[in-house]
């Protein structure tokens, strides 16, 4: 059984989250960061094992779940692990809700870099902690950390820094002189890095290579706190399987605390569904990462050539296009955009009122449909 990336799965009346959002309308789903693409094939069957055994208790994991994520980093990353340090999370999001309340107190800050996926700007405030918002600048033909606002923004209040890299939306797999500095600046300043690394295996660029924080140094390693899952890789968030991973046992310990009471138990099928895509999903993630390659291609010469002035830059990682729709002076562009059939996500709750961010993880007819609507949309806008 193989995947066929052309094929755009039927997810009508299923309950899925992005395709619900425009029930009975024609508007093609374009926002969350949900591939419509089938799972690899591995975790399909892993999935029907765990299905025909009929039994679906409460579930911890095995010996079998920790090696596997121990096998995949050293094997990707050649980051070796121990198993105890990996602490198990039903999610991202309750990962970074759980490290916001886990560590520093009350009325402490958080220190992060914008335009970033939302829960990265919800989650301190839900602890009780303030956030500290750094825009990413904009050097040339790529977004960068500026250093230099950053030094300006951090009291002695702020306790830690969420780091996203490979980065959403902005599609950048920091370079090794960034993040050099960037750690240099987290222990000058006594800072966790709280460190969502959830896209590093998908990488457009093949001449960039993920550096996964907590390899940096030891150092660094012993105020990292490594959130990984994989989810977005392998198209399995409903899956509800994360793991975090944190080498100081203070640090581990406190996490796991802050986690009482409100993190239940990973279902059983997340648990298969992870073991499979780490053990066996490689090929499949080959296949898709040429898949997205090919989306990404289409999507940077479109806008280069038709819509310049929506300042898509190059991206280097994930399938999450990011573009502004400010100099087209709309007051709602998402709105705009849905009257012409394509719905984006809005750049507001990212830190970034006007700007836009389109997923282009589908078959490559969906994502032409899609594009020909946004550029209708567009020319549209223009004519105003």
């Amino acid at each position: 059984m193989q995947t066929d990336f052309s094929r755009l799965p039927d997810r009508r009346g299923t309950g899925s989250l992005k395709w619900e959002k425009y029930r009975d309308k024609d508007i093609l789903p374009m926002w969350v960061a949900d591939m419509d693409f089938t799972s690899p094939p591995p975790v399909i069957e892993a999935l029907k094992e765990v299905s025909s055994r009929g039994l679906f208790g409460y579930t911890v994991p095995t010996s079998l779940d920790t090696e596997a994520v121990v096998a995949y980093m050293s094997r990707r990353y050649q980051w070796q692990i121990q198993p105890e340090w990996i602490v198990w999370m039903p999610g991202l999001v309750p990962a970074l809700n759980t490290a916001a309340r886990a560590y520093g107190a009350d009325d402490e800050a958080v220190l992060t870099f914008t335009p970033v996926y939302p829960p990265f700007l919800t989650a301190p405030g839900f602890q009780g902690k303030r956030v500290q918002k750094v825009p990413l600048v904009i050097d040339g033909n790529r977004w960068t950390i500026d250093l230099e606002a950053a030094a300006a923004a951090v009291t002695k209040s702020t306790r830690m820094l969420y780091l996203c890299n490979p980065h959403n939306p902005v599609g950048r797999v920091f370079d090794r002189q960034e993040l050099s500095a960037l750690y240099g600046f987290c222990l000058q300043n006594n800072l966790l890095i709280i460190s969502d690394e959830i896209h590093c295996d998908l990488i457009l660029d093949e001449n960039c290579q993920h550096q996964v924080t907590a390899a940096w140094s030891p150092e660094i390693a012993a105020r990292t706190i490594t959130l990984m899952a994989p989810s977005k890789t392998y198209n399995i968030p409903g899956l509800s399987c994360s793991f975090v991973i944190i080498s100081d046992a203070q640090l581990r310990q406190q996490f796991q605390r802050a986690s009482r009471g409100m993190i239940t138990e990973i279902n059983i099928f997340g648990y298969a569904g992870c073991r499979a895509a780490l053990n066996e999903g490689e090929e499949w993630r080959q296949a898709l990462l040429q898949t997205l390659r090919e989306n990404y291609r289409l999507v940077y010469d479109t806008f280069c050539r038709e819509m310049p002035d929506l300042g898509m830059l190059p991206m280097e990682a994930t399938y999450l296009a990011w573009l502004n729709a400010n100099p087209l002076g709309l007051s709602n562009p998402v709105a705009h955009f849905e009257e012409f059939g394509i719905g984006l996500s809005d750049g507001t709750p990212f830190g970034f009122p006007g700007w836009l961010r389109l997923n282009f993880g589908c078959p490559s007819h969906q994502l032409r449909l899609g594009l020909e609507r946004l550029l209708a949309g567009y020319r549209a806008a223009k004519s105003i």
